[in-house]
């Protein structure tokens, strides 16, 4: 049962959290509704709509907060940039993962802002749907999201009356996912957020644009490709003939449901990085059961990164994911009843903060530690018995020997209790 000190801590402290925020509404009205808004997010709601929102405000129409999400005056990409340094003030690591995804809102009609048939992640199928691309924020302390941008498909970008009715600002122009990816890393960055790698899924891994962002940022990455994204020349699903029986590594992406999540990993490196003293290379993960079931990664990392840090940053992947379902879930993400431009971005960065504010919460309810740190070793390093040995270098006259890349030997996973050992750097073009 919670006690009412430990419920008066929870009210003091999202009574801070809309103090935060306060300065980017004018008028006292607009930072009550706000605070009203906040926790009306985090109540036991059946649903986070605008009637029951409204009814928990005390309200006896939905009136007051369809005016509060479409017409008063406040920036929801200033209180983004309250977000941000929220979760990075209580969240804030040098060695934290970013994560892009995209999600999607099942919409019915044609009049939100962005709807029409497209594939959803969420429905796993197309849908009528909504998508808005997410950043993701990973440490040892939790996990958030911290940017959010919404997919404007090119019919919608194209058509002058749909924008006008839906508030679409005119400097917004088609832009493709890998593209909004990008902006929501550059804010990131351009802002100080500590962080060490980014992650992302294939829509975002196969984007070129993107990874040489990253490259020119110096941030490491872990992303993740389908199997006809080439690399050399050659299709990534080509080079798994090339890894030795003896070149697979029994490591954990990190903790699930059901314990550690145990995959067979093998590392390629390839030649020709950027910068110059980092190293390139495809990562491929294969599943224990079903041996033919296999999942790519390009990665570029600083120097002394071992396989164990790919993997871990690889399995950091799953964190926005898990943001997705409890803001789906506890905060009513996909829950808004607002069609305009203006309304899913101020509705989606409420939510977000109500749901970076929990995170929040369930560090400080465990003592400042983050959920994954109750005293167990790295997920990485969690593997089913001895390291399994190290990949020697093939023999300079395999049949695809041509190819512009080597094998080296990888680095063993170091015990949970000994210094984890680089990944030899041997990525240079000699």
């Amino acid at each position: 049962m919670t006690s009412v000190a430990v419920t008066e801590d929870w009210a003091r402290a999202l009574d801070e959290l809309a103090e935060w925020i306060a300065p980017r509404f004018r008028r006292i009205e607009a930072r009550q509704r706000a605070r009203s808004y906040l926790g009306g997010l985090l109540a036991p709601l059946e649903r986070k709509n605008g009637w029951h929102l409204a009814e928990a405000a005390g309200d006896a129409s939905p009136d007051s907060v369809q005016d509060f999400l479409s017409r008063m005056r406040w920036d929801a990409d200033a209180v983004r940039d309250d977000l941000r340094a929220y979760v990075v003030e209580h969240l804030g690591d040098a060695d934290a993962v970013m994560a892009l995804d995209e999600t999607g809102f099942i919409k019915k009609g044609e009049h939100s802002v962005g709807v029409q048939r497209q594939y959803s992640g969420t429905a796993g199928r197309i849908e009528n749907c909504q998508v808005g691309v997410f950043l993701g924020y990973a440490s040892r302390h939790g996990h958030a999201l911290i940017d959010r941008a919404l997919y404007l498909p090119k019919t919608w970008a194209g058509d002058e009356e749909r924008r006008r009715i839906a508030w679409v600002p005119e400097e917004v122009a088609f832009v493709t996912k890998p593209k909004l990816g990008i902006a929501l890393l550059e804010r990131a960055l351009d802002a100080g957020v500590p962080c060490a790698w980014v992650t992302g899924d294939c829509v975002h891994g196969g984007d070129s644009a993107l990874r040489r962002f990253l490259e020119r940022r110096r941030v490491g990455y872990v992303l993740a490709v389908t199997s006809a994204q080439h690399l050399g020349l050659v299709p990534v699903l080509d080079w798994v003939e090339d890894v030795p029986a003896d070149g697979w590594h029994r490591l954990s992406a990190g903790a699930g449901a059901k314990g550690p999540r145990l995959y067979d990993w093998a590392f390629l490196p390839f030649r020709g990085a950027e910068p110059a003293d980092w190293g390139k290379g495809l990562l491929i993960r294969r599943s224990l059961g079903e041996k033919q079931e296999l999942a790519f990664y390009l990665t570029s990392a600083p120097p002394g990164t071992t396989l164990a840090d790919l993997v871990r940053v690889a399995g950091t992947r799953w964190t926005i994911e898990e943001c997705f379902e409890a803001a789906k879930g506890e905060v009513g993400l996909d829950q808004y009843e607002v069609r305009s431009w203006t309304g899913w971005h101020r509705h989606i960065t409420l939510a977000m903060l109500a749901l970076a504010y929990l995170t929040v919460l369930r560090k400080a309810a465990i003592g400042g530690r983050g959920p994954d740190r109750s005293g167990r070793r790295s997920a990485a390093l969690d593997r089913a018995g001895d390291p399994p040995p190290a990949v020697p270098p093939r023999h300079p006259e395999t049949r695809r020997s041509q190819r512009r890349y080597r094998l080296v030997v990888l680095a063993k996973a170091a015990p949970a209790t000994g210094t984890a050992q680089p990944l030899e750097t041997a990525y240079s073009n000699q």
